[in-house]
């Protein structure tokens, strides 16, 4: 499983208001969304009136489609023009999944403690 993030930093031109900010982040956040189904959060910049950074995430399986969706969002923020980009930077990391030695996977042969069977059928 591959696991995309990015980290977008913006400026807020003639953002006067927190109000003000939130309403261009939240329409970006929202667009970002809603286009390429990609996790989107205000991760930096809470308490400054034109700052902000915004974090993105997707998965996949394919290390180039979601390399391409991370790239296509961060243009997609710039095209919109509601804020300035100031810096984008986007990683990937490779998780292991059912393989054996995974730590999750080593639980399933795990036995249930005593007690903890569900008993069928004990109605008065």
């Amino acid at each position: 499983m591959i696991v995309g993030a990015a980290v977008v930093e913006i400026f807020v031109h003639g953002s006067q208001s927190l109000k003000q900010k939130r309403g261009v982040v939240r329409s970006i956040s929202q667009r970002v969304r809603n286009r390429f189904n990609i996790s989107v959060s205000e991760v930096g910049g809470q308490g400054t009136w034109q700052l902000a950074v915004l974090g993105l995430a997707t998965v996949g399986n394919d290390a180039r489609v979601v390399r391409r969706a991370l790239d296509r969002a961060c243009e997609f923020i710039e095209d919109l023009n509601l804020a300035e980009v100031l810096s984008s930077d986007i990683e990937l990391t490779n998780l292991p999944h059912g393989e054996v030695g995974v730590p999750w996977a080593e639980d399933e042969d795990e036995e249930e403690p005593e007690g903890a069977e569900c008993e069928e059928g004990s109605g008065d």
